[in-house]
């Protein structure tokens, strides 16, 4: 069957629901404190338990994905995605809310991993930068915009934003009786599994593509996660109004992700992926030292224009650069290194809120960033080839 452009828009819709299992949540965890008998830092665990969990489970699937057709593991992580969201809506404590947390990130470790495998499937050299970008703006949709829905949602009930998550189970169906499986017959005999993937590390090239995957998430679970507390601390903003303005951040992401094809075609991947790092970098560290409403909302797009170049221009050398018979492994890796650092990021982050407050999380954050822009800039030479080849 041929792929076709509403083909890719499945897996953009699998990409965002992917990215919305964990930011959808992000403007509600004030607003469940109470209804939970909780903490604010033992609520946030409803966004680490799910980043925990993929990790793991991207892991496991890593074994099998070189395997097996691409649709054998996407419609049950749908369909486990779905579920699980569906369950969650019922569940009146954390107990409960965490274990089910847990196994949803079995669903969310294979739909952000197949939409970029399958277009790796089908897309070769730079054809493959366009839809690889289309699949990052998902992504990143998914990342930043779901908030407003969540945010609103949550105005009506505290538990409402789960069902959202149980919009997978119809879409699984359209996926299976619609979608054609991507793995060619020349990949039928491959046996490769997560030991490969693993050796296909000791590419300078591969690994820091997985590594600045997961600086990436470190930066944004910092920004989604303490953005809307620091927006109630300042301005008392409802989940509501800071899904707002994670939105208008979003729109950020969108414009500028959308320029990647084009901004790699002329400057390379290297030196946008230093660029975005800068942005969010810079945006973060000043975020603590401007609290005033007006330079939040520049700082945020500020930060939305960096992250979508980022994010994009990273998920585009992670598909390039691996040899294809161990892509499915190597983007698995990928993904759970991003969602390990977005576990990482609100422990860490958690001690320094406690030690240095609201500004030194931000400003740690910052520098984080402004770090990995000087790393990337540093090993840009590592990467020589044309763009649509992870150029230098």
């Amino acid at each position: 069957m041929e792929f076709r452009k509403s083909h890719q828009f499945m897996l953009c819709i699998t990409a965002f629901f992917g990215m919305a299992g964990g930011t959808h949540l992000a403007p509600v965890l004030p607003e469940m404190v109470a209804p939970l008998h909780t903490t604010s830092a033992e609520v946030a665990l409803l966004m680490s338990v799910l980043t925990i969990s993929t990790a793991i489970f991207t892991l496991l699937i890593a074994h099998y994905i070189d395997r097996v057709n691409r649709k054998t593991v996407l419609i049950p992580c749908l369909v486990v995605y779905g579920l699980t969201g569906l369950f969650c809506f019922f569940a009146s404590d954390m107990q409960s809310l965490l274990v089910l947390r847990f196994l949803q990130g079995i669903g969310v470790a294979g739909m952000l991993t197949l939409p970029l495998l399958m277009i790796g499937d089908v897309f070769k050299g730079h054809d493959s930068v366009k839809p690889i970008s289309t699949i990052s703006i998902s992504f990143a949709i998914g990342a930043i915009s779901v908030p407003l829905i969540g945010g609103f949602m949550a105005m009506v009930a505290w538990n409402l934003p789960f069902l959202f998550y149980a919009l997978a189970l119809p879409f699984a169906l359209v996926v299976w009786a619609f979608l054609p499986e991507t793995r060619g017959a020349e990949h039928a005999g491959n046996r490769n599994g997560i030991k490969e993937a693993f050796c296909a590390l000791r590419d300078i090239r591969v690994f820091s593509a997985v590594f600045m995957g997961f600086a990436v998430y470190v930066l944004l679970f910092a920004m989604v996660i303490y953005v809307p507390f620091l927006l109630k601390s300042l301005f008392s903003y409802s989940s509501g109004s800071s899904g707002i303005m994670l939105a208008i951040e979003g729109l950020a992401v969108i414009l500028v992700a959308s320029r990647v094809h084009s901004l790699t075609r002329r400057y390379s991947v290297l030196p946008v992926i230093t660029l975005g790092f800068a942005l969010v970098g810079a945006s973060l560290v000043l975020m603590a030292f401007f609290p005033f409403l007006a330079a939040i909302v520049l700082l945020l797009i500020l930060f939305g224009a960096g992250y979508g170049l980022a994010q994009t221009s990273v998920d585009v050398l992670t598909v390039q650069v691996p040899p294809p018979e161990n892509r499915g492994g190597i983007l698995s890796i990928h993904t759970c290194g991003k969602y390990l650092g977005g576990s990482i990021a609100p422990v860490i982050l958690g001690i320094v809120l406690v030690f240095l407050g609201m500004e030194g999380v931000f400003v740690l954050a910052g520098i984080f960033g402004l770090v990995m822009a000087a790393i990337a800039y540093g090993i840009r030479n590592k990467f020589a080839g044309p763009a649509g080849a992870a150029g230098q």
